[in-house]
């Protein structure tokens, strides 16, 4: 049975490896961040792969993945659903206030649960679609916690100009989360 279960991670490892590593680097900041994660998923699969065979596994090898991008960005960004939803002149008012509520609750409900995960997978979706420079601001900024200054630095563009690259991901993540937003806060 070892040899059996050997044999099925090493043909995982030589046929998704290099693919699965590519695919998690696209989505995250730094090759340190995706060898972790790539860690993580294989360490998943080798804990799975006791329990029984897994029929499509490619498939679960990328679900696993995306999950565990999810998990990283989850755990940095309790302050971007005040920047996502607030408007510079609005003030809070209850329904903002219930949306917080719900996506930042500590209770662990089957109903909180899948509106985080239906909020994630709608955020990732929507930062999918973004120019690749306001994408990168917006998650070194809101979810990775680093500040303009040091993005600056680090990237050589003037810091205005990354506030304005934020700005317009900002906007577009309003508008293609208002509808999913106004959903979650009829609940």
């Amino acid at each position: 049975m070892p040899d059996e279960k050997n044999s099925t991670i090493l043909k995982a490892v030589t046929a998704y490896g290099k693919s699965l590593l590519s695919f998690i680097r696209r989505r995250v900041k730094t090759d340190a961040d995706a060898e972790d994660i790539l860690q993580d998923v294989w360490y998943q699969f080798s804990s799975v792969v006791n329990t029984g065979p897994i029929e499509q596994t490619g498939a679960w090898l990328y679900r696993v993945a995306t999950n565990k991008i999810t998990d990283k960005y989850r755990k940095r960004s309790e302050t971007l659903l005040d920047d996502l939803f607030l408007d510079d002149e609005e003030g809070e008012d209850d329904e903002d206030t219930g949306f917080r509520a719900i996506l930042l609750t500590e209770a662990k409900t089957p109903e909180t649960e899948y509106m985080r995960n239906l909020f994630w997978d709608q955020l990732l979706l929507a930062l999918d679609e973004l120019p690749e420079e306001q994408k990168q601001v917006f998650i070194w900024h809101e979810l990775d916690d680093i500040p303009f200054k040091v993005i600056a630095e680090q990237t050589g563009v003037n810091e205005q100009t990354l506030v304005s690259r934020k700005r317009y991901a900002v906007l577009h993540l309003r508008e293609r989360l208002k509808q999913l937003y106004e959903e979650i806060t009829q609940y």
